[in-house]
């Protein structure tokens, strides 16, 4: 019988997290049990989105949101996110859910995305989407696009001062990249900084190879799916929390 979950908070997050325990094993273990009690295989892909639409609309927060996509950049070598994934759509209602259930605050808040979906087919497509959705006269806050990098500076606006909060969804998809994200990751991040990042549950070695490396700066919590949007939870999708550990004194 498997030993009972530790949990705690982790940052700006007032939810209980699951912690995930330093070293190999434990990455493994986390794995292991998420394709166990989770099976994502036999469950239904692309549930909330529908990737061959040209938009798409989702509503939050009380406002629809216009999200355009490219279908036939899918197929092309290296793109990803030329459309929306359900992960990304889980998140967005999950952050939805916590900040209505007080569980999170974001208001008057400096937020990071990283690889901000429909983006990387090109920024053009990104800048139209924020620019669309922010003529919505009544919403509060502003976006602003940014071309990063991982692995790379970021530029003097991504880290002065730096984010409250650094979101991501589906960044988790090859062991290649996972050094240049976590690098980006350390430079963005403060004591105060708080990482939110959901994945769907493709292949479980990169999973276990990014949580190995990620504990070694960070500590690592997963999100129960009782605290996501109800009608927003999905087998496939796994949420994280992550906040930078505190250099040892000298």
């Amino acid at each position: 019988m498997a030993a009972e979950e530790a949990k705690t908070k982790m940052g700006g997050y007032g939810g209980m997290v699951s912690v995930v325990a330093e070293g190999s094993e434990s990455a493994a273990e986390e794995t292991l049990m998420l394709w166990c009690t989770q099976q994502p295989t036999y469950s239904q892909h692309n549930a909330f989105v529908s990737q061959s639409s040209l938009s798409l609309y989702l509503d939050a927060c009380g406002h629809s949101l216009s999200i355009f996509q490219s279908p036939s950049s899918l197929g092309k070598p290296g793109v990803t996110g030329s459309v929306m994934w359900d992960s990304g759509v889980v998140l967005g209602k999950f952050l939805e859910h916590a900040v209505d259930s007080g569980l999170l605050l974001l208001q008057g808040k400096k937020v990071v995305e990283l690889g901000s979906g429909c983006g990387l087919v090109g920024l053009r497509l990104l800048k139209k989407n924020v620019e669309t959705n922010l003529k919505q006269g009544d919403l509060r806050g502003s976006a602003t696009v940014h071309e990063l990098t991982w692995g790379d500076d970021p530029e003097p606006e991504l880290i002065e001062p730096l984010p409250d909060y650094v979101l991501g969804s589906d960044v988790i998809y090859s062991e290649g990249a996972v050094a240049d994200l976590l690098a980006t990751l350390m430079q963005l991040c403060g004591a105060q900084t708080t990482i939110v990042l959901a994945g769907e549950l493709r292949n479980d070695s990169i999973l276990e190879y990014f949580l190995e490396a990620a504990m070694k700066d960070f500590m690592v919590g997963r999100v129960d799916q009782t605290q996501w949007h109800p009608d927003y939870c999905s087998p496939r999708v796994v949420i994280y929390i992550l906040v930078k550990k505190k250099s040892p004194t000298t």
